[in-house]
C-alpha cells in the first residue's frame, strides 16, 4: 500500500479488526520510510450479476425475487423456516459459483426446481407448474409422473 504523505510505495499493517459495519476489514498502517500511521479499509469487491429474461431484457439479480417464488412454493406446507432460507442460500452460492456476469433466467428457475425437488414435492410441483407454464392437466400429470418414478 503506498503511502499517501510521502508516496513511499511499502507499508507495514500494525493492525487488522473488523470495521463496524462487520462488511470490511479496518487495518492501521505504518510507513517506513517518513514514520507516519493511516487507516484503510478492505471490502470484498462484488460483480453485479446480470438475468437475461425471456424477452431478452437484462435486469440485475434480486435475491428477493428467488425468495418470493420459493415461499409461495412452499406456502402452508411443512418445511421449516430454516431449511427454506438455507435452500435459498444454496440457490444463490450456486448461482454465484458460476462466475458469469449474466445468467439467463431460465437456468436460475433450473436451479429452484432442482433445489425444491429435494425438498418438498409439492413446493415443486407448484413452482414447475408456475415456471414452465403448465398449459393443461396432461402437462401437469407428465410432470407429477417424473417425480413419481
Amino acid at each position: 500500500m503506498k503511502c499517501p504523505y510521502c508516496g513511499y510505495p511499502d507499508t507495514r499493517v500494525i493492525d487488522s479488526r473488523p470495521a463496524e459495519d462487520n462488511n470490511s476489514i479496518r487495518r492501521r498502517r505504518s510507513c517506513d520510510e517518513c514514520g507516519k500511521r493511516f487507516t484503510t479499509y478492505e471490502k470484498v469487491e462484488t460483480i453485479p450479476l446480470i438475468v437475461i429474461k425471456k424477452d431478452n431484457n437484462r435486469e440485475q439479480y434480486d435475491r428477493a425475487k428467488i425468495e418470493a417464488g420459493v415461499l409461495r412454493a412452499c406456502y402452508k406446507r411443512p418445511v421449516p423456516a430454516e431449511k427454506i432460507q438455507q435452500v435459498i442460500d444454496e440457490i444463490e452460492l450456486q448461482i454465484f459459483n458460476r462466475e458469469d456476469k449474466e445468467i439467463p433466467s431460465k437456468q436460475i428457475g433450473e436451479i429452484v426446481m432442482d433445489k425444491l425437488k429435494d425438498l418438498d414435492a409439492v413446493a415443486y410441483v407448484r413452482f414447475a407448474s408456475v415456471y414452465r407454464e403448465f398449459k393443461d392437466v396432461n402437462t401437469f400429470m407428465a410432470e407429477l409422473k417424473k417425480i413419481l418414478e
